[in-house]
């Protein structure tokens, strides 16, 4: 007997037990939950506490009928979980559901009704949004269809690259914005292949983590609005109303209609990562695609509502998110799910960090109180598969919970940084009484995270939710009326400044402030301690012409115009030359927050703070200039950033330097390019050592070191 014949000899459950509609079935196995191919057939796996009988849907391949309807016996049933393996399918050609029959009594949370046909929720692959913005046939009665994935790609040598976080360069982008604008020239615009094309440009800019906008399944058609100006479509561009947790976006897949748009994601990971770049997903576990009463059910509402989803005690859906729903993540059950999809994310598709929108709800009870230790917030701190998973918490939500600093982070949780982005945003436009707090910021926020280090703070300007760059030193007010809500949509509070005209002008003093304001933020970001992020195309001004809230808008307002690389190429070289610095020096990057102790290598404390005069800041409410010097330890350069809000020039002394260094000018902002920043290590000395004049509205950063320069603490 041949070894292949014993071991199907003794696998005995590759045989069936049982004959359901026509099909050789036998009971499979409650776990792991969703479609796992096994020796001769498929086991389906699917929870429902409450339902009184499940039926397994099976479909071929676009067909709008099922070629079969499989009731779980109920022996199969195990618990609350019903698991069987069917025989003999063809599991690439097939797509699958689910009906399940219970009680309908939404009062106590049950909404069963076993004519829909419902998405398993741990489905890794679902057709019917194959192709990005096809219209979908909707009087399909299953329009998110679960499918088989086979777990078969080869990975070679691809390991974590495991970048320590202070040193992280963060770069937030859409998949399909990144290069879907006619100028992109990849192959495959709008898709991870086409994403994978500029992967040489993320590289060359210095970028070293990508953070993409979700991934998951979603439905960009489920928007009803049109542009009042245009009469066009509006989609659900952003892609915040997860459909499947588990699937990768088949629409993001040059591959999609053929459904590998898992292995298409896979090798854009795989090629980040040999480019050195991590790769940190977004991702939305407060609220699903389902909405509120009058939402879809698309697969939790109907398999088991009262577990999946925070209600009322009259069953209604409690609404933190502002989205309608809000996902019930503390309930065991659904605490298991969420940790299962992160796991299948590190141990499938090799992704590094997520980053966790409104994770605030992430700690609420099923009353929506907020707990003091949120059982799912400490297991994924916990879980072992993600030991070395980089977590990023968005801490606060819609329901007015707002944790930055406090939130629960078990010595593993960093947080995006609202109040850095506030405070620099409010001293750029040269609003008064900032400068305290603008200090506290840049030496990362001890005030927020003493215990946790400057690595937990994610410090940022701008991102997807909000302004571009471009867009906070053009605009006083948002101008969403292309949104389609009557400009109600999108926040008010910007902290934004126009420079002195609303919108584009052809004003070239107007034009040449709004260059060195951004400038002067990027100036301020990659010399903060913390970790910087980076919005996709504010390197080379990016617009969204006023629009602070493009959710909806798969169009020019959201995509990168790659034309903007040549046409604000004097932008984007500042940009890869702050970001060349910020490598350079590791006492940016210090783990430690400053507490001015003196460095004996130097003489000098790790932080100071100076004004016009050395050693003098000035702390008052009128105050709109601070510098502050940093060192590090040993032979480490000593950086000195002065940063000028203020609409008049100012002369700076500047503070003495130990042991034969010298001060050099590595950047200026009011300076013409190319003088406005140069090369780490190729800055020029100064003439005048002791004094230097900053000009009005900009930023100046000086090295101290001595005449050979060095490469300490670039990584």
């Amino acid at each position: 007997m041949s070894e292949s014949t014993t071991e199907q000899v003794l696998r005995v459950d590759a045989y069936p037990t049982h004959e359901v509609g026509g099909y050789r079935v036998r009971a499979g196995k409650p776990f792991p939950f969703g479609a796992n191919v096994v020796p001769g057939g498929v086991s389906f796996s699917v929870f429902s506490d409450q339902a009184t009988s499940m039926t397994l849907v099976i479909y071929k391949r676009g067909e709008a009928e099922p070629m079969a309807e499989l009731e779980f016996p109920e022996e199969f049933r195990t618990g609350s979980v019903f698991a069987m393996t069917v025989f003999g399918l063809d599991h690439e050609n097939i797509e699958y559901g689910y009906r399940a029959d219970g009680p309908y009594d939404p009062v106590t949370g049950h909404r069963f009704d076993a004519r829909q046909v419902l998405s398993d929720p741990y489905a890794r692959l679902i057709s019917g949004r194959d192709v990005w913005g096809v219209e979908p046939d909707r009087s399909r009665g299953y329009q998110y269809r679960s499918r088989v994935c086979l777990q078969d790609f080869d990975w070679g040598d691809d390991t974590p690259l495991r970048i320590p976080a202070e040193d992280l360069v963060v770069y937030e982008t859409h998949v399909r914005g990144f290069t879907r604008h006619p100028s992109s020239g990849v192959t495959a615009p709008g898709t991870f292949a086409g994403l994978r094309e500029k992967i040489p440009y993320l590289k060359e800019l210095g970028i070293n983590c990508i953070e993409l906008l979700p991934v998951f399944e979603f439905d960009e058609s489920d928007n009803p609005r049109s542009n009042p100006e245009t009469g066009e479509k509006l989609y659900d561009y952003w892609g915040y109303n997860t459909v499947a947790f588990f699937a990768p976006k088949a629409g993001y897949a040059a591959t999609g209609r053929y459904g590998m748009q898992g292995d298409e994601f896979r090798t854009l990971i795989k090629d980040l990562h040999a480019a050195g770049i991590e790769v940190i997903l977004d991702v939305v576990f407060n609220h699903t695609a389902e909405g509120n009463e009058q939402g879809p059910t698309i697969s939790f509402k109907g398999l088991d509502n009262a577990t999946y989803y925070m209600l009322t005690p009259e069953g209604y859906y409690f609404n933190f998110s502002g989205t309608g729903n809000t996902v019930n993540c503390n309930h065991p059950v659904v605490r298991n799910f969420v940790l299962d999809c992160l796991r299948h994310w590190v141990a499938d598709y090799h992704i590094d960090g997520f980053r966790f929108d409104l994770a605030a709800i992430l700690g609420r009870s099923a009353d929506g109180t907020p707990l003091p230790n949120p059982p799912l917030l400490e297991s994924l701190a916990f879980d072992p598969v993600l030991r070395h998973t980089k977590l990023i918490a968005e801490a606060w939500d819609a329901g007015g919970l707002y944790e930055v600093g406090n939130f629960p982070a078990y010595g593993r949780w960093a947080e995006w940084n609202g109040k850095y982005r506030d405070t620099v945003r409010s001293f750029l436009k040269g609003d008064p009484g900032v400068t305290g707090e603008l200090a506290t910021r840049v030496a990362g926020s001890p005030d927020l995270y003493s215990s946790r280090g400057t690595s937990a703070s994610v410090n940022f300007l701008t991102a997807h939710d909000g302004f571009s760059l471009a867009d906070l030193v053009s605009y006083n007010d948002k101008h969403n009326e292309a949104n389609g809500e009557g400009n109600n949509d999108g926040g008010n509070d910007n902290a934004s400044w126009n420079c002195g005209a609303e919108g584009p002008t052809d004003d070239p003093e107007i034009n040449a402030l709004r260059l060195r304001q951004m400038k002067n933020a990027l100036a301020i970001l990659f010399t903060s301690q913390g970790i910087p992020m980076l919005l996709s195309g504010d390197e080379v001004a990016r617009t969204q012409q006023g629009n602070n809230n493009t959710y909806c808008q798969d169009n020019e307002l959201s995509w990168f115009d790659w034309d903007q690389v040549d046409q604000n190429s004097e932008l984007l070289r500042f940009t890869r030359e702050m970001i060349a610095f910020r490598k350079h020096h590791r006492e940016l990057r210090s783990t430690s927050h400053p507490t001015g102790q003196m460095r004996d290598s130097l003489g000098l404390p790790d932080i100071s703070w100076h004004g016009e005069r050395a050693w003098q800041p000035d702390w008052s409410q009128e105050s709109r200039l601070l510098a502050v010097a940093r060192c590090g330890t040993g032979d480490d350069d000593v950086v000195y950033v002065a940063m000028n809000a203020h609409w008049e020039s100012h002369d700076l002394e500047l503070p003495a330097l130990p042991g034969g260094r010298t001060w050099h000018l590595f950047a200026d902002t009011s300076a013409e390019a190319p003088y406005d920043i140069r090369t780490p290590g190729a800055e020029q000395e100064l003439d005048n050592a002791g004094k230097y004049l900053i000009g009005p509205r900009s930023v100046v950063i000086l090295v101290g070191r001595t005449n050979e320069p060095g490469t300490t603490g670039t990584f």
